[in-house]
């Protein structure tokens, strides 16, 4: 995500480390279930608390302000550290949650408002952390999965519902200066580097404190230091988009950068930071899923009505290997499609042929993917559930597209979404009264949470399966090699060989002079191609891509060679729809005179995707 979060609250808001003591602090319930093969159990010791930037700063024993409208008390507040000494965190009693935040419990959950007029001034949006007694509560995910329900039909585009891991200390850093901790929702940090924390680790953030020019209302900044750590977004969206995001981080928990020197900056070098600031994203829309998620009946998700989501993270050797996401509505297990030809789940062969398709830099791989995601879910993760809008890039990069990009490029369009509707000043006039609930949290081992709708079994492969080829190296050339592609084809034979083999000729520099093909491991030597009755392997694009190896560094190149071997084995016919190979808005991939585009079943026996009503439009591409 590309978070700039700067609450406003009914006080003037700061971050001190003192714990106030003028009311009573309320830790808000939560149902929280956890999740095993026998059955689940409710956590009783599970609460909420709020983070420190939206609680009031006053000097301890007193009730002078330590932060007004944008700027800190020089008295109070000469320097980090004596600012934390000089300065109490408000304690927020029960009715302030509602009356004054806009937090209101909810049946097995809680509902978040946008905007609340308090009785001193409105509020904006909040962020929660799951408690476990006086600590936070810490989620160690490797081989389990984590489900909620949520209902998105009263957030417009513009807004973010967030919900979220991140590597923060259970105690909220409580020691040194800071002496309220976790119950008072200290220690925050996240993949972004965030600087509008008010105070890190038992400081002030007061130096090169600047104030933030697009916050309409006045009253938020950023100070140098940013606190960086790991962050596993499993839910940022509105009623329009949605995106599934991790941004491992090379250090361990919290780490404090200073300026953008080291953390990065938006208008500068993000890829700074000791985070993958941009992360994996599985944005459906962005993959060209267009009518995957959003409002209404005609798509998958219906976003007008309440549905469940479902986490889980694969580790079957103790190492994060995957990330995959699944929905419920309607009684219904709803699975994401085969986004572009490169699956539905996240792992590392996902994440760098997303890189490479959008023209991204990977800054995932670089800051080490999986393996590091995986190592802070290991070691646990505070839970976040939050409500915001984008003072900085009008969550264009949620639901949107960058206004300095071309938005007819692959990769750009993150949603449906004007770009200007975002802006804060116009989204908390028009959407004031905007919110979403979440309800029913659990966790546990994977399938636990739902045992009624298991993982679906899986899909017959087309053709023989050769050995898994190494890990593709940058570049056209599947395997980074051709001996290493041609050895991704070795146990194949007949047709399935010849195309498989083609596109190592293509795509993959040949030593001089060229070596006869390596002889696969069993037989001994590579099997004789197969003569077919045209040039076309198999004798028809069907049969042609029924060859084609299942490994996804070879199968994207292998269809596109049938296609042009195999254009004339068919009679063109108007179709019902169209067989597709990447998604149904990229027509290049589109079979429209083949018998895969026959029907719905012969597309599938392709292992194609259907676009049913389809037809032929030459400004898709």
């Amino acid at each position: 995500m590309v978070r700039s979060l700067l609450p406003l609250s009914a006080f003037s808001l700061t971050c001190a480390q003192q714990a106030g003591k003028q009311k009573t602090n309320y830790l808000m319930p939560i149902s929280l279930e956890e999740c095993s093969a026998s059955g689940c159990t409710t956590n009783a010791d599970a609460k909420l608390t709020l983070d420190a930037n939206w609680r009031w700063a006053h000097s301890a024993g007193g009730s002078t302000n330590c932060y007004t409208g944008n700027q800190w008390d020089p008295t109070l507040c000469p320097d980090g550290a004596t600012c934390a000494k000089n300065c109490a965190l408000g304690a927020v009693p029960s009715d302030e949650w509602s009356g004054t935040l806009g937090v209101k419990e909810a049946t097995n959950g809680v509902t978040l408002d946008f905007v609340t007029q308090g009785p001193y001034s409105k509020n904006v949006g909040s962020r929660l952390y799951v408690m476990e007694g006086d600590e936070y509560k810490m989620f160690s995910m490797l081989n389990k999965e984590i489900s909620f329900d949520v209902d998105m039909s009263n957030m417009p585009c513009g807004l973010n519902g967030a919900i979220y891991f991140v590597e923060m200390d259970k105690s909220g850093n409580m020691g040194g200066n800071n002496a309220a901790g976790a119950p008072y929702g200290t220690g925050y940090c996240d993949g972004q580097c965030a600087r509008d924390i008010k105070f890190v680790k038992g400081e002030a953030n007061i130096k090169d404190w600047t104030i933030s020019t697009g916050d309409p209302w006045g009253n938020s900044g950023f100070g140098s230091y940013g606190s960086c750590c790991a962050e596993m977004d499993l839910w940022e969206a509105n009623s329009m988009s949605t995106a599934l995001t991790p941004h491992p981080s090379t250090e361990e928990g919290l780490f404090i950068c200073n300026g953008d020197s080291e953390c990065g900056s938006q208008q500068g070098d993000r890829y700074i930071a000791p985070t993958d600031r941009d992360g994996c994203d599985i944005n459906p829309y962005r993959m060209g899923a267009t009518t995957f998620y959003g409002p209404g009946s005609t798509f998958d998700v219906d976003t007008t009505k309440p549905f469940t989501v479902v986490t889980q993270f694969h580790a079957p050797t103790g190492k994060l290997e995957s990330i995959n996401q699944y929905y419920i509505q309607n009684n219904k297990r709803i699975d994401p499609p085969n986004f572009a030809g490169l699956g539905n789940k996240e792992d590392d062969t996902f994440c760098a042929a997303q890189k490479a398709k959008f023209g991204d830099q990977d800054d995932f791989t670089k800051k080490g993917g999986m393996a590091k995601m995986g190592e802070a879910l290991e070691r646990g993760m505070v839970l976040v559930v939050s409500l915001w809008d984008d003072i900085a890039v009008y969550m264009n990069w949620l639901d949107s597209y960058d206004t300095k990009e071309d938005p007819s490029k692959i990769g750009i369009k993150r949603g449906s979404c004007d770009p200007e509707v975002g802006k804060p000043k116009t989204l908390r006039t028009a959407h004031p009264d905007a919110h979403y609930s979440m309800t029913n949290l659990k966790w546990g081992d994977i399938g636990s949470t739902h045992p009624e709708f298991p993982d679906p079994s899986p899909s017959p492969s087309p053709g023989p399966t050769p050995p898994a080829p190494p890990t593709p190296s940058p570049g056209d050339c599947p395997g980074g090699s051709y001996a290493a592609c041609l050895s991704a084809c070795g146990s194949l034979s007949g047709a399935a060989f010849n195309i498989c083999k083609g596109v190592c000729d293509d795509k993959c520099p040949q030593p001089t002079p060229t070596p006869p093909p390596p002889s696969p491991p069993t037989p001994p030597t590579p099997p004789t191609p197969t003569p077919t009755p045209s040039e076309c392997p198999g004798g028809s694009l069907a049969e042609c891509i029924k060859g084609c190896p299942t490994d996804q560094a070879v199968f994207a190149l292998c269809v596109s060679r049938c296609q042009d071997l195999c254009a004339g084995t068919t009679t063109p016919a108007p179709p019902a729809g169209m067989c597709c190979y990447e998604d149904c808005a990229t027509m290049a991939t589109c079979l429209t005179d083949d018998p895969c585009s026959a029907d719905a079943d012969s597309c599938s026996g392709c292992s194609g995707i259907w676009c049913p009503g389809m037809e032929s439009n030459p400004l898709l591409v």
